[in-house]
């Protein structure tokens, strides 16, 4: 019984599982990444530096389970296309929209790591900074089109992976690089 219950939706199941896996990952990444931004105070460290790596890593091995499950999804049926080209599927526009986008500035912006020696590192941490963008598509994405985005434990697992990102770019926003020279100086 369980078994037929898990052929027929296993796909959809892990798609969302995948979702929520990216959306949490893709936080705390994107949270970290502000830490280590050097506006925030002294809070820097090889550590923090290879554990934002391997948060943005996950989330976007994540991302690509939570798109790549949905083509095995005996309901849905999208193709290749329906989810790797924003509008090319009229399915809860849109959000499916917004994902595709969010999905691959996050792939992008993420990997443009890797290729910051070849494209200038001050070039390339301008283009990194629009990942918090491609994070906002993504939770835009979850609660206009997520399956569970009404569910209060759903609400409760975005609001505690956001509520803290959310703070931790206002702080920065609000704090100017002459007060974060001060607080760093002062420790």
């Amino acid at each position: 019984m369980i078994a037929s219950a898990i052929g027929t939706h296993f796909f959809w199941i892990t798609s969302r599982a995948a979702g929520v896996v990216a959306l949490v990952l893709a936080s705390a990444s994107v949270g970290v990444g502000l830490l280590i931004s050097g506006r925030l105070g002294k809070v820097r460290g090889p550590e923090l530096r290879v554990s934002h790596e391997a948060l943005s890593l996950a989330a976007i091995g994540a991302l690509i389970v939570h798109a790549a499950a949905l083509l095995g999804d005996s309901f849905f049926h999208p193709t290749v296309p329906d989810l790797l080209i924003p509008f090319w599927m009229d399915y809860k526009e849109p959000y499916m929209a917004i994902g595709i986008i969010g999905g691959w500035a996050m792939v992008i912006f993420g990997l443009s790591y890797y290729l910051r020696e070849r494209i200038g590192v001050a070039r390339w941490k301008l283009i990194h900074r629009f990942t918090a963008l491609a994070w906002i598509l993504g939770v835009v994405h979850t609660l206009g089109e997520g399956t569970d985005a009404g569910e209060a434990w759903f609400l409760a697992v975005t609001a505690i992976a956001v509520a803290p990102v959310v703070v931790l770019a206002l702080m920065r926003m609000l704090t100017t690089p002459a007060s974060a020279a001060t607080q760093t100086t002062a420790r």
